[in-house]
């Protein structure tokens, strides 16, 4: 186990660093940072002179290595769009997109498991159709149509949740429905695959000849094999979460790391952006590394 932790270890930080170089390439390759320094209306003399102050003339190599010598220490450069450090912004700003994250994908996680369990129990059935109806419409629905819809509907017409915000966890029950909502076909089509194999494999059948049925077999028997599929959805959904929240942010007002993203791209603001990437694709490597070693932990034959 402790060799199958260590090589998934050494393969995701490989991930990360081969991410860090090629954000940190592209974005100081076909964007200026001078230019952004500067603005738009500066003069070339001015141009040049930030370029010269910052350092922005010496070799890429040197500017990258500096710069993830900075992460390491915690020094993630000044936002030119904010005009303050980038970690306060981090700090400022990731603890409204955790909340949306983990209460997304609990919604997922409470609609998606039960409606593919139903729908594996009786298959070819009207609740196995409306199962796969549920599925469809989601994927189908649009993040900010259904958001505005939501708005719509319980904040102006019957007025029981706040329309926007980010200041009590109230504010997050309408963007969490809506984030995880788009998460659910996956999960539930998964479910339901899944449990259906197990279902009819041989341990199952010898599970019924000993007197083992309905929601007893299920929980003690079938859904440990038919979960582990599920886990690895889960985890990148949970990534997902962390950097595909941009458009539930803006739609919802939350002041999150989505919508500081949306607003560093519009700015030209460089150091956030790479930070942003760099950060969202760190999240993405963590909670994959996290459910292949839950894996492996639950099903031994896939440390080989």
């Amino acid at each position: 186990m402790l060799k199958f932790v260590a090589g998934r270890f050494l393969v995701s930080l490989a991930v990360a660093f081969t991410i860090s170089f090629v954000t940190f390439f592209f974005l100081n390759i076909f964007t200026d940072p001078a230019q952004a320094v500067a603005g738009e209306e500066a003069l070339f003399e001015e141009i040049e002179q930030i370029r010269t102050q910052y350092g922005f003339d010496r070799p890429i190599l040197t500017r990258y290595f500096e710069w993830l010598g900075g992460i390491f220490t915690g020094d993630f450069g000044v936002s030119y769009y904010w005009n303050k450090p980038v970690g306060t912004l981090l700090l400022e700003r990731a603890p409204q997109t955790i909340k949306l994250a983990l209460m997304s994908v609990s919604v997922t996680i409470m609609v998606a498991i039960p409606l593919g369990i139903f729908a594996a129990l009786n298959p070819n059935s009207i609740i196995d159709r409306f199962a796969l109806s549920v599925a469809v419409s989601a994927q189908a629905i649009p993040n900010f149509w259904l958001g505005l819809i939501l708005i719509i509907i319980f904040s102006v017409t019957f007025p029981i949740f706040p329309v926007s915000g980010d200041k009590t966890y109230y504010h997050f029950i309408l963007p969490s429905v809506v984030l995880g909502t788009s998460s659910v076909p996956p999960v539930m089509r998964l479910m339901r695959t899944g449990l259906l194999d197990v279902i009819n494999s041989d341990y199952i059948r010898t599970a019924r000849s000993i007197g083992f049925s309905g929601w007893r077999l299920v929980t003690k028997h079938a859904l440990r094999n038919a979960v582990l599929p599920i886990i690895s959805v889960i985890a990148v959904q949970l990534g997902h979460k962390f950097g595909g929240s941009l458009i539930t942010e803006s739609v919802f007002a939350i002041n999150g790391l989505g919508r500081l993203a949306l607003l560093s791209i519009l700015g030209a603001d460089i150091p956030t952006v790479q930070i942003l990437i760099f950060v969202f694709a760190i999240t993405f490597i963590v909670f994959n590394l996290l459910s292949d070693i839950l894996n492996a932990y639950l099903d031994p034959r896939l440390r080989l």
